[in-house]
């Protein structure tokens, strides 16, 4: 089963993926983690990647669909992948369509997770954790029991991450819409788009993932 996961950011596009790497078997793979994986390895397409980043350009569609392609040969992707984070663009969407098809490879499923973006920024802007042991609190939905100090460790330092803004939500919202909305209409067209409530709970969230591959 190979699949994508969209949404905007603050979906929780990558929470879902690791509960189903964990549950199915299937490898999440993170644009990010391939280009620092593949740079690391010192390959021929790490190399060509490091040189490209140093120079502060972004990676080519081409390059990023080539590591894509060499990840998922790998053995422990034999049960499918969860792509979260690309393609972003159309562009992207038919370069890996291309690939796939070169590979005898499919996408079974793409899953929009749907978000109200005002809750959404609402949500992110509120989130802060605990600094010592991780523990993720919220000023609305989940504050510790006793303000100022950590359920779990009694704490009382806590830390914020520096883009959990309102400003920088906007920005970000304003950049998925522009470029990654398009996609929807292009894998409507597939017949592969499914959509599922990414602003439920998040066991329910997953519920509906798994309800979608089921009839997949």
């Amino acid at each position: 089963m190979n699949i994508i996961l969209l949404g905007p950011p603050g979906a929780g596009k990558g929470t879902q993926a690791q509960r189903l790497q964990t549950d199915l078997g299937m490898i999440q793979l993170s644009t990010g983690d391939m280009l620092r994986a593949a740079v690391k390895s010192g390959s021929a397409l790490g190399q060509q990647a490091k040189g490209i980043m140093e120079a502060g350009k972004l990676v080519p569609d081409e390059l990023m669909v080539s590591l894509i392609e060499d990840r998922i040969a790998q053995p422990d992707c034999a049960k499918g992948f969860i792509l979260d984070g690309f393609p972003r663009t159309e562009a992207q969407a038919v370069a890996l369509d291309k690939m796939l098809a070169k590979t005898g490879k499919k996408l079974d499923e793409v899953i929009e997770m749907e978000v109200d973006e005002k809750a959404l920024t609402e949500r992110i802007v509120g989130r802060f954790t605990c600094a010592k042991c991780g523990t993720g609190y919220h000023d609305k939905f989940k504050r510790p029991k006793v303000d100022g100090v950590c359920d779990v460790c009694g704490s009382k330092e806590f830390t914020r991450r520096k883009d959990d803004n309102a400003e920088t939500m906007k920005t970000r919202m304003a950049a998925y819409r522009a470029q990654t909305e398009p996609l929807l209409p292009y894998y409507r067209a597939k017949g592969v788009l499914k959509k599922v409530d990414g602003m439920a709970a998040m066991d329910e969230v997953y519920r509906q993932i798994r309800a979608v591959l089921a009839r997949a």
